[in-house]
This record gives structure tokens, C-alpha cells and sequence, in this order.
């Protein structure tokens, strides 16, 4: 068999990976490296047309834990940008990260092909997804309005304070501030809303261990700030549905609460049993999402409180971002609540989301 030919039964899941690979490294180097070359360029060209972006691509083959299949996609991204016009910002840029963060340290050949081996039949498992930024190559089609700046920037500032304090009480009051600051913005946003302004998704990693909770972190802070989501637990991403400017602060907030979770988790945590510990962690992430959920919904139902002209508004918006969650997902099954096995967990997770007054 040529090595094109042992390269399409992997391909087709005909061809076992250690057969394959015992097979391949008795062909000829360039007659091997050619045909793994063509094939991953086909998948990789697949995917990225077909709605993936770079770092959701990277992430998803990250997950798998080779360092070369990483790199594989970070050369994969910035080789199919060439020679096409136009690229968008993001999407350039995402190639960029990639390349610039990838590890450039030459690989023995065996294992390069080792790892491109593997990779293939996972390329061509993934399905091809919504496009929410434009490959390369393709027009834009939708105007995208983001939050100020200079809001972002006040309310990235006072998360890191959050972020940076030991005090639980003093990270809660910046984490609520944040949250005021955020309220008062889509108020505004409301009651003068820019002309042709539309629902749009983004789609945001969630990393393991625990993704189950802390993808139900993600829809609380996305519920209290008139956005919804959708966990595809099989591809590490959940997909948010919202105006712009609501999404570019759920995911500011979301990230910065995951981090003073986690600060706060490894705090409370018993010192043994590996059972006890992953018990404690999950039941701590549950309640800390729950408790976190109702505590923005009060910091925003009070800026919102004596506004009730703006109802009407709110439930317009809200009926926009459903459908375009439904557009997209027309069928979709309620999560089911992971058990708490942790008593002790859960109420530490509690305490961690509400040692401190929000007003």
C-alpha cells in the first residue's frame, strides 16, 4: 500500500492507528509527509470553513493533552489565511495568539507523525458548526457593537481588584460594583439603542475538570445580564446568545468570578481524600453558581427598580435573543443538575458567593 492510500484508511477508520503507524514509518519520508500533509489540510480547511475559529479549533484539540497536535493547529490557522482577502480582525488575530504562544521547539519525526496520525480521525469526528466569525475569505455580514471601552476597562479594572484581595467581603463589594457598572450600561443601552442592533453569539471555552459546573456559572452571570446559553459538553464550549455589549461583560464577569472560585475553593477545600476533595469541589461550584446567579439578579433588578418603562424594552430584547438562540439550536434539552454529594461544599460554595453585602 502507498502511504496515500494508508493515510485514507485511517481516514475512513479502516486502518488501525499502530498498524498505520508501524506501515507509514517504513514508507518513504516524503511520500508519507505528503500525504499527512494533504490530509490534515483538507480537515483543517473543513473545519475552519465550516464555523471553527482558531482558538476554539486549538482548545478542542488541546483538550487531548499533545502539545503537537496544538502546534499542528496553530500552523494549520496561520496557513489558511494566506492568500486570502479579507480576514477578519478576530479571526486574524486568534491565528496570531496562536502562533505566537505556540511551542517552536523541533519535534523527533516519529513522533510528529505519531501525533498527525492520531489526529486525523479526531479532525474528521468534529462537525461542522454555526459561523459566528467570518473565515477568511468570506465578507462580513453583520455590524458588531461592543461595549465602551473605557467601560470595560473599569469594570476589568475593579475585577482584578476582586481577583487580587484576600477578603472574601472586599472582593464581593468589587465583583458587585463591576456588575452595577455593567447594569447601568445596558440601561443606558436601552433607553437610546443604537440603530440596526442586533442579537448576535459568541462562543466561550469552558475548560475541565468540573466543565458541568462551570458551564452552569456561565449561564447564571449570562441570565442576570439579559443573556441566555447552550452547553455543548462534547465540544468545550458553551454558546452565548446576546447583544454584544451584554456578551462582552458576561464574559468578563464570568471569568473573573471563576477565579475567585477557585481561589476561595482551594481555600476551603479538606486537606484529604482524593473522593472527598472532588466532592467538596463539585458541590462548592454548584452553589457558588447558584448563589452568584441570585445575587447579580439583585444588584440588577435594584438599578433597574423604579424603571418600569423600560419593561417593555427588556421583554423585546429577551424575545430577540430567544429566537436567535433558537435559529441556531432549535432543539435543545435542559441540562440536568449535577447531585451535590458534598454538604460541606455546598456550604462553602454558598459562603464564598455571599460573605458580603452587594449594596
Amino acid at each position: 500500500m502507498s502511504a496515500r492510500e494508508i493515510v485514507a484508511r485511517v481516514r475512513a477508520g479502516e486502518l488501525d492507528h499502530e498498524t498505520a503507524l508501524d506501515l507509514l514509518t517504513g514508507a518513504p519520508a516524503a511520500e508519507t509527509d505528503a500525504a499527512l500533509t494533504e490530509a490534515l489540510r483538507a480537515e483543517f480547511e473543513r473545519l475552519f470553513t465550516g464555523g471553527w475559529q482558531p482558538v476554539e479549533l486549538h482548545r478542542a484539540i488541546a483538550r487531548r493533552g499533545d502539545p503537537i497536535q496544538g502546534r499542528l493547529v496553530a500552523e494549520a490557522a496561520a496557513a489558511f489565511m494566506l492568500g486570502k482577502e479579507p480576514v477578519d480582525d478576530g479571526w486574524r488575530a486568534q491565528a496570531v495568539q496562536l502562533q505566537s504562544s505556540s511551542d517552536g521547539r523541533r519535534r523527533d519525526r516519529i513522533a510528529v507523525l505519531d501525533a498527525s496520525l492520531d489526529l486525523l480521525p479526531e479532525l474528521r469526528r468534529l462537525p461542522a458548526i454555526e459561523i459566528l466569525v467570518p473565515p477568511p475569505g468570506t465578507a462580513a455580514t453583520t455590524v458588531h457593537h461592543h461595549a465602551d471601552r473605557r467601560l470595560l476597562d473599569r469594570v476589568r479594572a475593579l475585577l482584578a481588584k476582586a481577583e487580587a484581595t484576600d477578603f472574601p467581603a472586599e472582593a464581593e463589594s468589587y465583583s458587585a460594583k463591576a456588575q452595577e457598572l455593567i447594569t447601568r450600561y445596558r440601561i443606558e443601552e436601552v433607553t437610546a439603542p443604537a440603530a440596526g442592533v442586533t442579537p448576535f453569539a459568541r462562543r466561550i471555552g469552558v475548560d475541565h475538570p468540573y466543565e458541568n459546573e462551570k458551564a452552569g456559572l456561565l449561564d447564571a452571570v449570562s441570565r442576570a445580564n439579559g443573556c441566555r446559553t447552550v452547553w455543548s459538553p462534547e465540544l468545550g464550549f458553551s454558546t452565548i446568545f446576546g447583544f454584544d455589549a451584554d456578551i462582552d461583560a458576561v464574559e468578563l464577569l464570568h471569568t473573573s468570578l471563576l477565579v475567585q472560585a477557585n481561589k476561595a475553593m482551594t481555600r476551603d477545600e479538606p486537606a484529604k481524600g482524593r473522593a472527598r476533595v472532588k466532592a467538596f469541589r463539585r458541590s462548592f461550584l454548584i452553589a457558588y453558581a447558584i448563589r452568584i446567579g441570585e445575587r447579580l439578579r439583585e444588584v440588577t433588578e435594584h438599578e433597574f427598580s423604579g424603571r418600569g418603562d423600560l419593561l417593555p424594552v427588556l421583554r423585546n430584547r429577551d424575545v430577540e435573543v430567544r429566537a436567535a438562540m433558537e435559529k441556531v439550536f432549535p432543539r435543545t434539552v435542559r441540562a440536568r443538575t449535577s447531585r451535590v454529594d458534598s454538604l460541606e461544599g455546598w456550604d462553602s460554595g454558598r459562603a464564598a458567593a455571599d460573605e458580603a453585602q452587594l449594596r
